[in-house]
């Protein structure tokens, strides 16, 4: 397949006034056209840092100290904040997690979705506005024409998120950023959202980089799964291998924390401990205080990938050729298992 995106040894760092602390160690991914790539991890693993980076959209504090991010052949790091204006928007988008920090509570919706096909292809009001008023029908709101004089506060929540989505895909944009764009939404609208972002992508043939920290969202969306750890990447391969033969102990307790609703007793597993304090990261595996499976050498060295397939690699001593093969906790293989269970359910 080709790559329409490269990422190659990213190191961010932001200084504060307690010192520097490293958010990005070393990541690596690509990014197939027509993909979709999720990344997933607890909140502060690094993942949005790494996709805001990706459309230069980082704090001032903040400092690329090392890499490099193709978008078609061309390195994104060495953009002019000039030259990022004409890629944001018209070839990346970006869908955030809250459409009411996203939207301008002051103009109507349909100047919204039409501002950026005017801004970067030139186009004719009239034009833009009969170009939103589709991906507004193409979005599902309902009664479209009447409502592009709306303003964002005259809509529900879904909707808007839907309306943010619609702004995004204005100017078909080649990679499509989708920053947990259902993380405020229940389970209903969740559901029909991420149904969305499937067929909008068949029908534009858009690559798409969705974050989350929640595994079973991205089961039945996801082509290949990245997990990512204290600024790491520390597995990837397709979602198939991540959900039916993770190798990460952190992929393990990740699948193994999502509600199962199997009784009123379940009780959610927990991963235990805290991520580490990344203005000084630890010197070797940077799981190993909360890895209960954790070997000497991880407090010494950090792991290198391995390869478990070609498509399939996870970063842990584990896969050591010598050390002896272990086995997830009976309590997380039984969460798996019904987890697995309702997945072929609902793709039935």
């Amino acid at each position: 397949m080709e790559k329409i995106l490269e990422v190659n040894n990213l190191n961010i760092s932001f200084d504060t006034y307690a010192g520097k602390v490293r958010a990005i160690r070393g990541v690596d991914f690509d990014l197939n056209k027509g993909e979709t790539l999720a990344i997933v991890g607890e909140s502060g693993s690094g993942k949005s840092v790494t996709t805001r980076t990706i459309m230069r959209l980082l704090s001032s504090n903040a400092n690329i100290d090392e890499g490099q991010i193709l978008f078609k052949g061309q390195n994104i790091v060495d953009k002019t904040e000039k030259e990022m204006q004409k890629i944001r928007g018209r070839e990346i988008a970006m869908i955030f997690q809250d459409p009411m920090t996203s939207l301008d509570p002051t103009m109507t919706i349909g100047k919204q979705v039409a501002e950026s096909l005017r801004k970067h292809k030139n186009v004719s009001k009239k034009e833009s506005l009969k170009a939103a008023l589709d991906l507004l029908n193409l979005v599902g709101i309902p009664e479209a024409e009447k409502r592009l004089k709306n303003y964002p506060h005259q809509f529900s929540g879904g909707q808007r998120q839907r309306i943010v989505i619609a702004i995004a895909l204005i100017c078909n944009p080649e990679i499509l950023i989708a920053d947990e764009p259902t993380t405020a939404l229940d389970v209903t609208i969740q559901a029909q959202i991420l149904e969305l972002l499937k067929e909008i992508q068949e029908k534009i043939e858009t690559s798409i980089i969705f974050i989350t920290h929640d595994l079973g969202v991205v089961a039945n969306v996801a082509d290949r799964v990245a997990v990512m750890y204290a600024g790491k990447i520390v597995e990837v391969g397709t979602a198939e291998e991540i959900f039916y033969n993770p190798q990460h102990p952190y992929t393990w307790g990740l699948l193994g924390s999502m509600p199962t609703l199997e009784s009123e007793n379940d009780r959610l597993y927990a991963i235990p401990g805290s991520p580490p304090d990344l203005l000084n990261p630890p010197k070797g595996d940077a799981f190993y205080p909360r890895n209960e499976f954790a070997l000497k050498i991880d407090a010494e060295m950090e792991p290198p990938f391995f390869e478990l397939s070609d498509t399939h690699k996870a970063a842990t001593w584990l896969l050591a050729p010598q050390v002896a093969a272990v086995t997830p906790p009976a309590e997380i293989q039984r969460r798996w298992d019904i987890f697995r269970k309702k997945q072929s359910q609902y793709s039935a």
